[in-house]
């Protein structure tokens, strides 16, 4: 089974550096057209780029996803370019916040609309342009693990992830007649695989470097306060040792917005080693003493592009230059897994099937 998105056309709300730029990446990766919306046009920039030096097609599409004449104003730029959407990913959402006690007004409310609004009019508008044109799409809304389970000090995060998850299950059944199919996808704490956020925060996430304070902000100093979370060292507690990263979020989104997965709807899919699921009792072995996942199939090759360019300008330098048939995929590359098969490219130029030439990924999540 090698899934396809080729003529599809994707948008992704909230592309910033992290899960937004995976799964935009991944989309393209896998044959759309990916259009990358964030607030800062910076950060939509910096997603499409990555996106084309990866040998895909995209565009950066700034706007603030509250706002309903910024959201048509950018949709209509995809349609106009690319002539229709095929899939929405509702990722724009505001991390971190305080506790129950201690969040303020303001940032409750602006949290709140972000999600609130952002999901609505997103899936409101693209949804109608599905409709109307009648494309069979997929919507897909990030949710996150603190949507299902009660986590301290994020209440304005916890609220409005909690109001995605029936957010969606409506929206699907709105949706259903025409075709449309609306999921959610949970993930947890993955680790940071984008190389530009690599370079600026150093690798490693939070499985490596468990905040100690949790994600949310700081509790008040009055003399009746109690903690509400653990304040010494935390062992993850994950039992496959790893939460993965924006890439293994990027597959399997890409997976839910293909054909494949053509009846399911009004769902949510759980990617995190297993980390959701475990008992509130249940310690996971150290990760150093866990198997551990199988390897990650990459997404992120744009170093072996450039040296496979760099290889094209200069042919007679290079004695393992890969040489890729016209109607082969321009992303299948040295070294790199075909996406949907088990296949791999060798550094000679041939096609194998097995186990990836590549090492495995750290347990922390590679």
């Amino acid at each position: 089974m090698e899934i396809s998105l080729d003529g599809k056309v994707a948008l992704v709300t909230g592309a910033g550096p992290n899960i937004g730029s995976g799964i935009a990446l991944a989309l393209a990766r896998y044959g759309a057209k990916v259009a990358c919306n964030d607030l800062d046009p910076a950060a939509a920039k910096a997603a499409a780029d990555r996106i084309e030096r990866n040998g895909g097609t995209a565009m950066a599409v700034p706007g603030d996803v509250t706002d309903p004449e910024q959201v048509r104003e950018y949709l209509a730029t995809v349609v106009d370019a690319w002539g229709h959407v095929d899939i929405l990913v509702n990722n724009a959402a505001l991390l971190g916040g305080r506790g129950v006690l201690d969040e303020s007004p303001d940032f409750f409310q602006r949290a709140v609309n972000v999600a609130a609004m952002g999901n609505f009019l997103n899936t409101q508008l693209v949804g109608r342009h599905m409709a109307e044109r009648g494309i069979r799409g997929s919507i897909v809304a990030i949710s996150s693990s603190n949507g299902w389970s009660g986590s301290a000090g994020v209440i304005a995060y916890a609220f409005h992830k909690g109001g995605v998850n029936n957010f969606v299950r409506a929206a699907a059944m709105d949706l259903a007649p025409y075709g449309i199919r609306v999921n959610s996808f949970t993930p947890t704490a993955p680790t940071p695989d984008n190389p530009a956020l690599i370079a600026e925060q150093g690798p490693g996430g939070v499985l490596d470097r468990p905040r100690r304070a949790g994600i949310g902000g700081a509790d008040g100093d009055e003399e009746w306060r109690r903690p509400s979370r653990w304040a010494g060292e935390r062992v993850p507690l994950v039992p496959m040792g790893t939460t993965g990263t924006p890439t293994d979020i990027g597959h399997a989104v890409a997976w839910l917005c293909s054909d494949y997965a053509r009846l399911i709807t009004g769902c949510d899919l759980v990617v995190d080693g297993g980390a959701r699921a475990k008992n509130f009792a249940y310690h996971p072995a150290p990760a150093s003493e866990l198997a551990g996942p199988a390897p990650l199939i990459p997404l992120d090759v744009t170093g072996e592009l450039d040296r496979e360019r760099d290889r094209s300008r200069c042919p007679d330098e290079s004695a393992d230059a890969v040489v890729l048939d016209d109607d082969r995929s321009p992303l299948r590359r040295t070294g790199i897994a075909l996406p949907g098969t088990a296949a791999w490219i060798t550094p000679g130029g041939g096609v194998e099937d097995g186990e990836s030439p590549l090492e495995a990924p750290g347990s922390a999540g590679g």
